[in-house]
């Protein structure tokens, strides 16, 4: 299991991230990214103690990125809030989509499918206006193993068979009761309709590797 979308202290994790590290190794996963909630008042802060990480990453038992979640942000301003998390040191890009269970503005899925990011988080209902983007422009849809959120994985995963979008599976953890391990990641996946579950996690993989290679 490699999980690309979690949280720590510096959000709202109950987590500093060594701790979520050794939990997450302790059960087997491969990586995670710590992709905390940002917007223009926190990316500074938060990627100036998460890039104080990058040289002692190494020592740890897994492999790790750091990055950000861009979160409740104005549509037509994700793209500033994504120049920003690069400027500052952002690895790995999220943006929080329009998930059924918040009050996230329409047009943030349309929107954040048109920038620079790498996964859209818990998509909801998406159009399949922004589906289409998503395929073009080779961003992952999540599918989520968080409560509430995963309401519309079974939606998701349906749309992506449509359109060829590609897929990741992951927890969105704030809490270590969040981890999983990759045999109830697999279930998660078959849960949501989706046939070919080894390819959802290579995904993760493929994605984990493209963007260690940068750094």
């Amino acid at each position: 299991m490699i999980d690309l979308h979690t949280h720590s202290v510096f959000s709202d994790g109950e987590l500093i991230p060594s701790e979520m590290a050794r939990r997450m190794a302790e059960m087997g996963n491969e990586g995670f990214a710590i992709t905390d909630h940002g917007d223009f008042s926190n990316i500074p802060s938060i990627m100036d103690r998460l890039n104080r990480m990058k040289d002692v990453r190494d020592d740890y038992e897994l492999k790790i990125l750091f990055g950000i979640e861009i979160t409740h942000v104005p549509p037509k301003m994700i793209g500033r809030a994504v120049e920003l998390a690069l400027r500052e040191g952002a690895e790995i890009i999220v943006v929080h989509g329009e998930t059924i269970a918040e009050p996230v503005r329409e047009g943030t899925n349309f929107y954040a499918l048109q920038e620079e990011i790498d996964i859209l988080a818990h998509p909801g209902l998406i159009d399949e206006k922004s589906a289409e983007l998503a395929y073009e422009n080779g961003i992952y849809l999540e599918i989520t193993s968080r409560k509430g959120h995963s309401l519309t994985n079974g939606y998701v995963a349906k749309v992506s068979r449509k359109f060829g979008c590609e897929l990741v599976l992951n927890t969105d953890s704030h809490s270590p009761t969040d981890f999983i391990n990759t045999a109830t990641a697999e279930k998660i996946a078959l849960g949501s309709g989706i046939e070919k579950v080894n390819n959802i996690l290579e995904n993760s993989r493929k994605l984990m590797e493209r963007k260690l290679k940068k750094v």
